[in-house]
């Protein structure tokens, strides 16, 4: 707190003798000094009076309640007022766009929509008409597809039946495309038929299908170079599980058909015969070269065989030769164990002996039994059980011819086209 200010006389005088005397001043009593205090009171204006809060902040914070929104709680939901403002202030040929682009989005629905409609009653109709097992697989090209049914006319058809009986065997898939298919309907829902101009695919006669549908023999098929199917499995036989090998030959028969010529047959007994059907030199019953050489080893079987005339006469073994062998272990031994003697007895054909010789064949170790059903078994009835040959049926209308057959790693493949076809009414 800040000490009273005294005046000195001495200063009282000083100042008077500063400023001379003015006649016209009349004296003044003395006064005596006034303390600071009094100077500060002498600047209050009275109580307090109880004013409203506005009076007292002013007009300033009048106009602050003026500018200010009345408070209300934040509103933190996804696309708010900041997010409408924006949208609502994009110019009007972007809005325009988005609009078109969702215009085009639900066309596009609609049209994808019909357009599977229309492929599951294809599917339906070719089911029943085609009398299938399993409805097939229908794929409509072509964009838009509602331009394409107000026109009747649509761009492609994918057609994929995967069963179709053909002779013996099932077809694993027949796939066609027809083009510019003309339509006989009045809506989506009334169509009548259709007329295909020309259409193109294929047919696949698999491997595994022909496993499953020719393996009662236990055969299995497989590809060996672009025209020719390989036959390798067991045949049974009288009992007996021969080991079976050929080969077919595929090709082309005619415009609609497949043909299969089979070849290099022959059914192994074991390691003591092989037997190739057919009536040349080389095919019928023989003894393995294993065979023949264990003649040499075996006096049993070779005395067995030379005791039958009519063997040896078809050997070329001289009836002087033969009595001298039957005679003589050493010179048997050194006539079965001859090169020539070998030769001989693989080219003999035991099959038409089988009849009249069985106690001589039993004693080589063939089952009379099973060499008379190897009699029967011809070359014609193998070849009939091997055959892969099938035929496309002919169309009432139009035209449907095979283009190419080519062996595959997986089947056969063959190409096909048609023209004029008409379904349905």
């Amino acid at each position: 707190m800040r000490t009273p200010h005294r005046m000195d006389m001495q200063d009282l005088s000083h100042d008077h003798s500063e400023h001379p005397h003015d006649p016209s001043e009349q004296p003044r009593p003395y006064e005596q000094p006034r303390s600071p205090y009094d100077e500060l009171a002498a600047l209050d204006d009275g109580p307090l009076e109880a004013t409203p809060l506005q009076d007292f902040l002013g007009e300033d914070a009048e106009q602050r309640d003026e500018q200010e929104p009345e408070w209300s709680p934040p509103d933190h939901r996804r696309g708010g007022r900041r997010r409408k403002n924006r949208f609502a202030g994009l110019p009007l040929a972007v809005k325009a766009v988005v609009g078109l682009v969702v215009l085009a989005s639900f066309a596009a629905l609609g049209d994808r929509w019909a357009v599977l409609y229309a492929e599951h009653k294809a599917a339906d109709t070719l089911k029943d008409r085609l009398d299938l097992a399993a409805a097939p697989e229908v794929e409509i090209g072509g964009f838009p597809f509602l331009t394409q049914l107000a026109d009747k006319r649509l761009e492609s058809v994918k057609l994929t039946v995967p069963d179709v009986a053909a002779d013996r065997v099932s077809l694993a898939k027949v796939s066609a495309t027809a083009h510019d298919v003309r339509l006989n309907a009045d809506g989506l829902t009334s169509v009548r038929g259709a007329d295909v101009p020309r259409f193109d695919g294929d047919v696949m006669l698999s491997f595994e299908d022909l496993n499953r549908e020719l393996g009662a023999s236990q055969v299995t098929f497989t590809g060996e170079g672009r025209d020719r199917v390989r036959a390798r499995g067991t045949l049974p036989v009288a009992g007996h599980n021969l080991k079976l090998r050929a080969e077919a030959r595929i090709q082309r028969q005619g415009e609609r058909g497949i043909a299969t010529e089979i070849g290099g047959m022959r059914m192994d007994i074991g390691d003591l015969a092989t037997y190739r059907p057919g009536k040349r030199a080389s095919e019928g019953l023989h003894l393995t070269p294993k065979a023949s050489a264990d003649l040499a080893r075996e006096t049993q079987k070779a005395k067995a065989l030379l005791s039958v005339p009519a063997i040896v006469q078809r050997m070329g073994v001289p009836e002087a030769t033969v009595n001298q062998a039957l005679a003589d272990d050493g010179k048997l031994a050194e006539l079965t164990g001859s090169p020539r003697f070998a030769r001989q007895a693989e080219r003999l054909n035991l099959i038409d002996l089988a009849l009249n010789n069985p106690e001589v064949l039993k004693r080589l170790g063939l089952d009379p039994d099973l060499l008379g059903e190897l009699s029967g078994l011809t070359r014609p009835v193998l070849a009939d059980r091997l055959a892969l040959a099938f035929e496309l049926p002919k169309p009432e209308q139009g035209n449907v011819k095979l283009e190419d057959v080519r062996v595959e790693e997986d089947g056969i493949r063959v190409r096909l086209s048609g023209s004029g076809l008409s379904v349905g009414g």
